[in-house]
């Protein structure tokens, strides 16, 4: 079982859209569960104030180390602790497959510029980014970092062969898709996978894998040409 705890100032959003379909399912029947922690509960004034000018100046606001600070030595006792951030480490299939096999993960939600560092440094906090863009805060990408990871966990997708030959499971784009009905508005299904032969089926489905890699993330077709070098 999988234990999360989000420190955020918006607790109200979660689970959000996780406490729907599989991932939902997953929540009620305790394969994950969920703790989210209002880091305003741990300010020190009337207001809940959590966040301040930076030091040295500029615009926006960082989030303050010692009410984060507070809330985390109050909630905090162990397990992998990470922060949504641009600039952390990139969220890929295999780190994705690395968390679903932790215990404990506590994630930290930041707004504003973003957390002051020496938290960052007192706590060892991982950073990790879900993409080169920006968001207006971290609970978007904790929530998709964790469908990530909960799809991952046994028994949430029934089905455990159902990610094999998924995008990034090795390395590959996935192939192209197709169900009934058989003909429509004028294209039909590739005669291939009619035929039943399922040794020409895969071959079909590879071929079509590195082609779709090819075409649109020839950094993911390298890759994949150099591991098989080794």
């Amino acid at each position: 079982m999988l234990n999360v705890k989000v420190y955020t100032i918006f607790p109200e959003i979660f689970p959000g859209f996780l406490g729907y379909s599989l991932t939902g399912k997953a929540l009620e029947s305790g394969k994950w569960s969920l703790q989210t922690i209002n880091i305003r509960d741990y300010a020190f004034d009337k207001h809940g104030s959590v966040d301040d000018t930076p030091c040295g100046g500029g615009a926006g606001m960082v989030m303050r180390p010692d009410v984060l600070g507070n809330a985390l030595q109050h909630n905090y006792h162990g397990g992998r602790l990470v922060s949504m951030s641009p600039r952390g480490k990139p969220l890929t299939q295999q780190l994705a497959h690395e968390l679903a096999e932790e215990e404990n993960i506590s994630i930290i939600c930041s707004r504003f510029e973003g957390i002051d560092e020496r938290v960052l440094e007192a706590y060892e906090v991982e950073e990790i980014s879900i993409g080169d863009y920006i968001l207006t805060g971290g609970e978007q990408a904790a929530q998709i970092m964790l469908d990530a990871i909960i799809r991952l966990l046994p028994g949430v997708l029934g089905n455990e062969e159902s990610t094999a030959d998924e995008s990034f499971e090795n390395i590959l784009l996935e192939h192209p898709q197709y169900t009934r009905p058989i003909e429509w508005e004028g294209r039909t299904v590739p005669d291939i996978l009619l035929s039943g032969h399922h040794q020409n089926i895969a071959h079909w489905r590879h071929e079509q894998a590195l082609e779709v890699t090819k075409q649109r993330r020839p950094d993911l077709l390298q890759k994949y040409l150099d591991s098989q070098k080794i």
